[in-house]
């Protein structure tokens, strides 16, 4: 394990999605992901078990561009290590985790060291030797953590401060566990100032599966400004999500003054916002056409919360580019596909909307989204392929003017149905 370097007190701070990347949270894909058996893709909604070494070979160049181009990049599963390693946060965990497991598996879990716990709380424990069946119970102790890759889910950065996620799904409740771990105990974290924990009244348990609560997930949370955050209503975060962190972001009133509730059509390839919207420069982001532009069917309606008068009630302001526009974020659209309908549906599926920009107008795609890095080509950015970066053969510098996609492999990541935006987790940007 290498140390994870130690920042300053209160080391996180992200008011836009486009500021130079400092700083940022990434889990490479482990043993959870070759533990993963099709049973568990419906709930987990992957569409295909991933080959695990491939998709491993794919995060690692990512990773190695990440720090090429002079990015901090911290790796989850190093911090949670360190993080169990106090007695305080192991105790803190445990009290979570080992409720719920049979006692062979609690006391395999409280011999284990912080590595071994923190390599079974993602990866999983499987019954040794098998139970001669097929169920997910009759195979695992402690199921895996194959969406763990998904650093963007768990948390929020948003200005000085963390939110906390609460998962739609219970069988990812442990994700949000570990993401709180961390940044309770961990050194480098453990003074960064919680804004909002939608599981705060379960601080002793985690909710049942039944019980009715606001979701939240990073993936629907965009900061866009100082001044502005948006928030999609989808499959994953719900209306009583949204307005909790909207009372939450009120309360604490040193951030954001607008939230922008977006109206999500409710459809498997729409998990998240920023499955369709994500800026990418100042001025511009790629977007779904028929879902973030105004006249088609499936619009999102987008409605206006003002944070510093929480006696209003939210306004409807139409689209979503055009509510921006209102509160000076003016962005150009790029075309998620360009204009071919049946790519536009083809790219956004496997995440052409789902850019990451590491600074104002340097974005990272994955590399299939052919038609979408052509639009970009349109729009003045320069398209330079990841393994030329690696191998020397082109250049990209962060502190430079100038428009630049850089394209990731990806033939396996793209099928965990999550591309370069929910793959990261920006823990610190330079203000725009």
């Amino acid at each position: 394990m290498t140390p994870s370097p130690v920042g300053p007190d209160g080391s996180v701070r992200v008011t836009s999605e486009v500021g130079r990347l400092r700083s940022v949270l990434v889990h490479e894909p482990g043993l959870e992901v070759d533990r993963m058996v099709p049973d568990m893709m419906e709930e987990l909604l992957f569409d295909d078990i991933l080959f695990g070494d491939r998709a491993r070979n794919e995060h690692r160049r990512f990773r190695r561009i990440l720090e090429l181009l002079g990015v901090e990049v911290l790796e989850a599963a190093d911090l949670l290590e360190e993080t169990l390693a106090d007695d305080q946060a192991r105790q803190w965990v445990e009290g979570f985790v080992l409720r719920h497991l049979l006692p062979e598996f609690r006391r395999r879990i409280q011999t284990m060291d912080s590595v071994e716990l923190a390599r079974a709380l993602v990866a999983g424990l499987p019954r040794e030797g098998g139970a001669g069946g097929t169920t997910l119970d009759d195979i695992f102790g402690v199921r895996p953590l194959p969406n763990w890759c998904f650093q963007r889910d768990t948390q929020v950065v948003l200005g000085p401060g963390v939110v906390f996620a609460a998962m739609a799904n219970f069988v990812r409740n442990r994700e949000a566990l570990l993401s709180r771990a961390i940044f309770r105990f961990h050194p480098r974290f453990s003074r960064v100032p919680v804004l909002h924990d939608p599981l705060a009244e379960f601080r002793d348990r985690p909710p049942g599966p039944e019980e009715a609560r606001g979701s939240l997930e990073g993936g629907d949370v965009l900061v866009l400004s100082p001044d502005v955050v948006a928030v999609g209503r989808s499959e994953r975060t719900n209306l009583q999500g949204v307005s909790e962190l909207a009372r939450a972001l009120a309360d604490w009133g040193e951030g954001p003054r607008w939230l922008f509730r977006v109206e999500l059509p409710h459809r498997r390839a729409f998990m998240h916002l920023d499955t369709l919207f994500t800026p990418v420069d100042r001025n511009a982001c790629l977007v779904y056409g028929p879902v973030i532009l105004p006249g088609g069917e499936e619009c999102a309606q987008v409605y206006e919360y003002d944070l510093r008068d929480p006696d209003s009630e939210p306004v409807h302001r139409g689209d979503l580019l055009q509510a921006l526009a209102r509160r000076d974020l003016d962005y150009e659209p790029i075309l998620c596909g360009g204009g071919d309908p049946m790519v536009q549906q083809r790219e956004q599926w496997t995440d052409g909307a789902n850019g990451l920009a590491l600074a104002p107008g340097v974005v990272v795609l994955y590399d299939r989204n052919q038609a979408t890095a052509e639009a970009l080509s349109r729009h003045g950015f320069r398209v330079v392929w990841a393994d030329d970066l690696l191998l020397g053969r082109d250049e990209v510098s962060l502190d430079e003017e100038g428009r630049v996609c850089i394209l990731l492999p990806s033939n396996e990541l793209s099928r965990a149905r999550g591309g370069a935006h929910c793959l990261t987790h920006p823990l610190l940007r330079d203000d725009v």
